[in-house]
């Protein structure tokens, strides 16, 4: 009799019981949306971009006695206002973030509130918070359907509802403590480096202001960074309490952050609405830089140039303007004329890989030999600086195709699947390398470090294959 009546039972309590895992994953929303995003966002790649970054978080983890090489920074292409740190000394930056920020000192609030995350640990202690409080839900999923096997369903509802209750309280618990403690943390951070954190309040004043004009769209941003009354009142206090409260951005830092803004909405938005956004009648150089990026991208090279060639008439030594024009000559089909302002873009800032391997790139199109010789030297220094830049990797792998070296292409594309995580493929080429290659050499030995890397993920896709 009992086998024929849990069926019955437990189906019906299959929608309640996701239904309550769905309200635990909601309540646990720093986790799950760090997840989530890790798997979905679009993650963009900009020197100029990533060097404001590395500016501004370099002091603030060396602060919170962190080192700066250690934490990776990542841009995300996104317009909402959201930043997110993930296990393994990850930070996450949305472009809306930047672009929505009044000054620097705003951004450099939030880079030290997040680095509060990374070195209380947050992440770590999250997992054991999350098991912690799923255990009376849990508890209550056993207890409910068993008082509802048993036909008591009111009873067992209630414990259900209970065990939800305290579960939520807290999750609600932890999560509140831990961004208060970011908060303080973040304050002592920007009082280490002379820095005010005027900036992290006016931030997160912005964002309180913004949620009650868009309720039915909430910031990523509020949604995993809760802003209780009570929290704020203790961060404002303690702000006003710091010697460098009224500490205010430089011309200089500030003329940076507008350059930057008008990039991101140049390649962020559509042309039409940058246009609208910088007309002709702003002759400032960031209207020009936004509108040197709309033209480009809506096929407009000879306009796309004309304002490029001004910004570089004006500031000769910078390779973000040099970079820029030859992404445009590149793109539009002129690649020997690229060559030139992405040599000069390596030449002013050769610490920067993502400009060598534009150059690179370049000089790979033209297919002849010295040019080839010369891009896989240049790539070469490019990957001692980001040896897992799986692009780098396959520019590498055609270098070496067109220059008929083949088990060096190879090789090449086995480090590029690997470095872009798809280690079937990366098994598969480092196969075909090793089989070319020299026994002995440093190359055969990458090949089988890469094989034996990837063994485990080849073997599960070709029995996901059936074997083939």
């Amino acid at each position: 009799m009992t086998s024929s009546i849990r069926p019955s039972v437990l189906r019906p309590l299959f929608p309640i019981l996701w239904g309550l895992f769905a309200c635990l994953a909601i309540f646990f929303s720093p986790l799950f949306s760090s997840m989530a995003k890790a798997q979905g966002i679009s993650l963009l790649r900009d020197a100029e971009i990533e060097q404001f970054l590395r500016d501004y978080s370099d002091p603030v983890l060396v602060a919170a006695g962190l080192d700066p090489a250690a934490v990776d920074i990542y841009l995300v292409g996104d317009p909402s206002l959201n930043a997110f740190v993930a296990n393994g000394l990850k930070m996450f930056y949305h472009t809306g973030l930047i672009t929505e920020a009044d000054t620097p000192n705003q951004i450099l609030g939030v880079i030290a509130h997040e680095t509060g995350h990374l070195a209380g640990g947050h992440q770590q202690r999250g997992a054991a918070a999350r098991a912690q409080a799923s255990r009376p839900m849990m508890l209550s999923l056993v207890l409910g359907a068993a008082a509802i096997a048993a036909g008591s369903p009111e009873a067992g509802m209630s414990i259900l509802g209970l065990g939800q209750t305290v579960s939520v309280a807290e999750a609600l618990a932890y999560n509140r403590g831990q961004e208060a403690a970011a908060d303080q943390a973040a304050i002592t951070y920007l009082e280490t480096i002379g820095a005010s954190g005027e900036g992290l309040v006016e931030f997160f004043e912005k964002l309180s202001n913004r949620q009650l004009l868009r309720s039915r769209r909430p910031d990523p941003y509020f949604q995993t960074h809760p802003l209780p009354l009570q929290r704020m009142n203790n961060l404002r206090d303690r702000v006003a309490n710091q010697k460098n409260v009224t500490h205010r951005d430089t011309e200089e830092d500030i003329f940076r952050l507008r350059m930057i803004q008008a990039k991101i909405h140049g390649f962020m938005q559509d042309s039409y609405t940058t246009l609208r956004q910088y007309p002709l009648s702003d002759q400032s150089p960031p209207a020009r830089y936004a509108r040197a990026v709309a033209y480009y991208r809506g096929s407009e090279l000879e306009k796309a140039l004309r304002e490029v060639d001004r910004l570089i008439e004006e500031d000769q030594d910078n390779p973000y303007f040099q970079e820029l024009k030859g992404q445009m000559l590149f793109e539009h089909g002129k690649v020997r004329e690229s060559v030139g302002p992405h040599r000069k873009s390596t030449e002013l800032a050769p610490q920067y890989a993502l400009l060598k391997i534009n150059l690179a790139r370049a000089l790979i199109a033209l297919e002849s030999q010295a040019e080839l010789e010369e891009a896989i030297s240049i790539l070469r220094l490019a990957l001692q600086i980001e040896p897992g830049n799986g692009f780098a990797w396959s520019q590498m792998a055609r270098a070496y195709g067109y220059s008929g070296q083949d088990s060096l292409a190879s090789l090449a594309q086995a480090q590029a699947f690997f470095a872009w995580g798809n280690l079937p493929e990366a098994h598969r080429f480092a196969t075909r390398a090793k089989d070319e290659l020299e026994i002995g050499t440093p190359e055969h030995l990458q090949a089988l470090d890469i094989i034996t890397a990837s063994q485990s993920a080849a073997s599960d896709a070709r029995r996901r294959r059936g074997g083939r």
